[in-house]
């Protein structure tokens, strides 16, 4: 796989697992997702640029998990 199509792999499982968050999909499937996506990264040597892309996601995963609220935004 080249790396324009690794990143639409990337791009296609992020949305897949954002998607899934949305239709309340259990978060193991939303988990997969966001991880898998982060494997491709890592083999087409773009982990670094998509991986705090995927720890939001896994963090607030995390957060919606325990019932927490989402942070407040900063003040403009």
């Amino acid at each position: 796989m080249d790396a324009t199509k690794a990143r639409q792999k990337i791009h296609d499982l992020l949305l897949t697992g954002d998607n899934r968050l949305k239709q309340g999909v259990s978060a193991e499937k939303i988990r997969q997702s966001y991880e898998q996506a982060l494997a491709v990264a890592r083999e087409h040597g773009l982990e670094e640029s998509i991986r705090p892309l995927v720890e939001i996601r896994l963090n607030d995963l995390e957060r919606l998990a325990r019932g927490s609220s989402p942070p407040a935004p900063p003040d403009a």
